[in-house]
């Protein structure tokens, strides 16, 4: 799509909803950047493990929250995270990492830390954010907000195959059990918990291919251009 007005998209919804590939694609497709914010939430979580830095803490988090120097760059339409100046775009991905940064976003302080740091990034530009709360708080104005979902079991069953594909050993009732708790967690935080916006188009991925969803995404970005 080409299109010259400034525009924003921001994903929501629980894990393994495929806010991420899907925001990947979308972001190709229509030639802006996409900012993965949950990757950034990742790497407090490493740093804070790393540094052995208790996560359930908020206070402690907070006390060590202005040693944590996050930056994102862009190469080739991807984006790199850096920590510190390593790139630990890699290292983020693990399950440890996924659960600090559940973990590490309960605190208030954390949350506003990366929040002004993600609008910062998205100022001037077109972007697709996705995470937790792209919608209900990074970009409160976005042109369309999308909340992704999918039933839980599907959730689980693709978070177990990509785990498999990576060679992980892993057991399908406990990767459910962990998508029904991080859910439970996002949605009953006490900062930013995970929240459909008034304002966003729910998509339901259950029996939807990802170039589908893709593809509905675009279709609504469109009409709101239009509009």
């Amino acid at each position: 799509m080409n299109n010259e007005k400034i525009f924003s998209i921001a994903i929501d919804g629980p894990c393994g909803a495929g806010k991420s590939s899907v925001a990947d694609d979308a972001a190709k497709r229509l030639n802006i950047l996409h900012l993965d914010t949950g990757a950034m939430y990742r790497a407090v979580g490493l740093y804070m493990l790393e540094n052995e830095i208790d996560i359930h803490n908020p206070d402690e988090v907070k006390a060590h929250m202005d040693e944590v120097k996050i930056d994102v760059a862009f190469e080739n339409g991807i984006q790199k995270t850096y920590l510190c100046g390593r790139d630990v775009s890699s290292l983020i991905r693990t399950q440890e990492a996924g659960d600090a940064a559940s973990a590490v976003s309960k605190g208030a302080y954390v949350r506003e830390k990366m929040v002004l740091k993600q609008r910062e990034i998205a100022k001037g530009m077109s972007i697709l954010m996705d995470g937790r709360d792209a919608g209900t708080c990074i970009l409160p104005d976005a042109t369309l907000k999308i909340y992704l979902t999918a039933d839980v079991h599907e959730r689980a069953r693709r978070r177990y195959d990509e785990r498999v594909q990576k060679g992980e050993a892993c057991v399908f009732d406990d990767v459910l059990k962990e998508c029904i708790e991080r859910d439970h967690n996002d949605m009953n935080r006490e900062v930013s918990p995970l929240i459909q916006a008034e304002d966003a188009v729910v998509v339901d991925s259950t029996h939807m291919t990802q170039a589908e969803v893709v593809d509905r995404i675009i279709a609504l970005l469109k009409e709101r251009l239009e509009a």
